[in-house]
């Protein structure tokens, strides 16, 4: 028997990667602006696709998590002080590339007393400034349940809220052993709570030993939170330090949670083996904003 970390991967898991000048002129722009996109530092297998299209989620708060989950790629260690700068070196990234839609999103900062939630707040304001008609979408950490940090962003009046679950509930200590289940739904009801018309969003991977009783009952649970977009894609292991690959999932079984989630209720689904929570976030915004 293989074992799951040397599983080949099946074909529709594989993806051709040519360079062109949309991706070198992506690239470029980003290191000379030293900003870190989630693209890069989680290793998305959607990375090329994204930057030829000058698409990015940026990632404030350095490059350095303080939190070390078993599924993630981004870095685990002692993160750097905030850069002051970086709401605006953000802003200046998204005027240049004309974006329409940005994704922020952050590593966790357990460190600082908000967890980084004023950052947030101060790259929405600076995007709004420099190009007031872009749509934001923030894909924001837990802040260890900080109500008050939570109430700044939406405040902030951020376009979507995205939390991820990432999982369900029995493999949470595997996966996110830092990290709580209730304590994600709890910041997604809150956020309803705050704002009613603030747009919310989650996502899961699937492949990492889930059953399909707990995928529905988690589904349920989101939407019980009045959550409304989902996302649904594969895990893949970045290294072999990282969890392995339980199973993995067949497109048309992605393609029957996309149907069987809009059946439960939710207003807008991207589900497919290489989604992403970024992937196609505005095609998915705009689902609920017609």
């Amino acid at each position: 028997m293989i074992p799951n970390s040397h599983k080949i991967k099946p074909r529709w898991l594989k993806k051709r990667f040519h360079s062109n000048a949309e991706y070198k002129e992506m690239r470029g722009m980003l290191n000379k602006s030293r900003l870190h996109t989630v693209c890069q530092e989680a290793c998305c297998p959607n990375l090329w696709e994204c930057f030829s299209r000058r698409i990015a989620t940026f990632m404030i708060l350095g490059a350095h998590c303080t939190r070390n989950c078993r599924f993630c790629a981004v870095s685990y260690g002692t993160p750097d002080p905030p850069d002051s700068t970086e709401p605006v070196r953000v802003a200046m990234a998204v005027q240049k590339l004309k974006l329409s839609y940005a994704v922020i999103t952050s590593v966790t900062r357990d460190d600082l007393p908000d967890g980084g939630a004023d950052r947030f707040v101060q790259t929405i304001k600076e995007i709004r400034r420099k190009t007031p008609q872009t749509l934001i979408e923030v894909l924001i950490p837990d802040f260890q349940g900080n109500a008050k940090a939570l109430r700044t962003i939406v405040n902030a009046r951020p376009d979507v809220l995205n939390h991820n679950l990432e999982t369900v509930p029995r493999l949470y200590d595997a996966v996110r052993p830092e990290a709580g289940y209730r304590r994600s739904l709890e910041l997604l009801k809150l956020t309803k709570n705050y704002d009613f018309t603030m747009t919310t969003k989650s996502g899961l991977m699937l492949g990492l030993g889930e059953s399909s009783g707990e995928i529905r009952e988690t589904l349920q649970d989101l939407l019980d939170t009045d959550c409304r977009l989902l996302t649904l894609g594969q895990y893949l292991q970045p290294t072999p330090t990282h969890l392995p690959v339980e199973r993995f999932v067949h497109p048309d079984e992605f393609d029957f949670w996309k149907e069987t989630a809009l059946e439960m209720g939710f207003d807008g689904v991207v589900s497919g083996p290489l989604v992403r929570s970024s992937y196609q976030a505005e095609k998915l915004y705009r689902i609920v904003s017609v």
